[in-house]
């Protein structure tokens, strides 16, 4: 080839390159080589070493395997990595500390955008914080509250912010300073076009943001919270009743929801049932009140033991309920939110009787309610369900292949009955992949406007998952 011929040759390349769609090229590239690595984002394919332990998430139950995983450590590099799908027509799942019950932050031949590398935590005041997505609440809290402030998250260290933020998110500290999303203030999105976009001036993005699912239409890539002042010590007294029958706990079921009717804000308690073990948590970060004396006489009453601590630094106290941090086989879904046991109370002894037979079982219920509550929160939020004062979980845990499909045949038929009764609101957080019309319980009246956000956003549905909104 002649020298002005090989010129013209390289200008027109050059020229196509430059008008050529970012999509195309990144095509292209994926053809070529699915591992590539720049200051924004790693791509891993199935052969690289890493691969494997990326993709797995805290529940050994769930086992999927992505064609991509893309490790992203800026926005910029989230976008590319949406583009990057969008070029090889793979459906995009969103993990930040992959603790989905369902495994939706996985999936199988798709893309999975990973933001474990997005944890940083910057003070932009006293009482303003910027967090990434991937940051876990054991750094956060450690972060947090050495300087006495506290965010409303989850008491599980290992759980990362944007997953629980996005839907809602609930813990010890609900009852007095809201959900999670309740203190989120902004946050910056790469939406399923690729485009940066942020809540500034968009009260309709943050509104979905706070309560509307993780998964669903963008990958938040920074969230703007305010922060509280936190309550200096938390005291925590536990009842516990062995080898109870199934009529023993529901005994104890409806005298403890009676009596957490009364108890003040500043105030967290479960009642679960564990194998034949009756367990009552108390936690209180303030002074012991008639109310919550007239709590602790009435459940003393009628359990076998009664356990106080010593009001502990808030710091020293929360890590007490820091649970399991490695792997293990388990279902975990939501059992419904409930306004008071009457819901429940014409069926309930069956579900217990159920827990009691099946080893490694647990029914629990929470305390929500509180400033949960406010009327405010709710119309700036898209978390649909304020008007329940209890949350209740199902959850199984089995060591073996062998003991899964007996744990799981039994959850079903537990989750059935509460179904068959008429318990129709679910939290999203708390997913279960078995549920019918599952959008409707997780969101409610509020899923018609999540629907057209998701289509402004996501025309295309590349961000999506079994259970997302579509």
């Amino acid at each position: 080839m002649q020298r002005k011929d090989f010129l013209k040759t390289v200008l027109l390349a050059n020229a196509a390159l430059a008008t050529k769609p970012l999509a195309a090229m990144l095509s292209q590239f994926c053809e070529v080589d699915a591992m590539h690595s720049n200051d924004n984002v790693t791509y891993y394919k199935k052969t690289d070493a890493k691969y494997n332990d990326l993709r797995k998430g805290f529940n050994k139950r769930i086992d999927k395997f992505p064609q991509i995983i893309a490790v992203c450590k800026t926005t910029a590099g989230v976008a590319e990595a949406v583009n990057y799908a969008i070029a090889n027509k793979l459906p995009v799942a969103v993990k930040s500390g992959g603790h989905c019950m369902e495994g939706f932050s996985c999936n199988n031949g798709g893309m999975v955008i990973n933001l474990s590398e997005l944890s940083s935590i910057e003070w932009t005041d006293d009482y303003t914080i910027k967090v990434g997505p991937g940051c876990k609440l054991a750094n956060l809290y450690n972060e947090l509250l050495p300087k006495q402030k506290i965010i409303p998250g989850g008491s599980c260290a290992g759980v990362a912010i944007g997953g629980l933020v996005v839907g809602g998110g609930y813990g010890l500290m609900s009852r007095l300073f809201g959900l999670t999303c309740d203190s989120l203030l902004d946050v910056t999105m790469v939406d399923g076009m690729g485009n940066i976009v942020t809540s500034v001036n968009n009260n309709d993005l943050l509104w979905a943001c706070k309560g509307g699912g993780s998964g669903n239409f963008g990958i938040v890539t920074e969230l703007k919270f305010k922060v509280h002042k936190a309550p200096k010590t938390m005291q925590s007294i536990r009842f516990k009743t062995r080898n109870a029958t199934a009529q023993k706990a529901k005994e104890i079921f409806k005298v403890w929801f009676q009596e957490t009717k009364q108890l003040p804000n500043h105030c967290f308690s479960a009642c679960l049932l564990n194998g034949k073990t009756v367990y009552v948590l108390l936690t209180n970060t303030s002074k012991n009140t008639p109310a919550v004396q007239n709590f602790i006489t009435k459940l003393s009453a009628i359990s076998q033991t009664t356990t106080k601590t010593a009001a502990q630094p808030l710091a020293t106290a929360l890590k007490t309920y820091y649970g399991r941090q490695f792997p293990m086989n388990f279902k975990n879904a939501s059992a419904g939110l409930y306004k008071s046991f009457d819901e429940i109370e014409p069926f309930i002894e069956e579900v217990l009787q159920k827990v009691i037979n099946t080893p490694g079982m647990i029914y629990q219920v929470n305390t929500v309610g509180g400033y949960v509550q406010n009327a405010d929160l709710e119309k700036q939020s898209s978390f649909p369900h304020r008007a329940f004062t209890y949350f209740s979980e199902l959850q199984t845990y089995w060591e073996t292949s062998l003991q899964s499909k007996k744990a799981m045949e039994k959850f079903e038929e537990i989750q059935q009955l509460f179904s068959s009764n008429n318990i129709s609101v679910q939290y999203r957080n708390y997913p279960d992949i078995n549920f019918k019309n599952s959008l409707q319980l997780y969101y409610g009246n509020n899923l018609p406007k999540l629907q057209a956000i998701k289509k402004l956003y996501d025309p295309n549905n590349v961000i999506r998952h079994e259970q997302s909104i579509l």
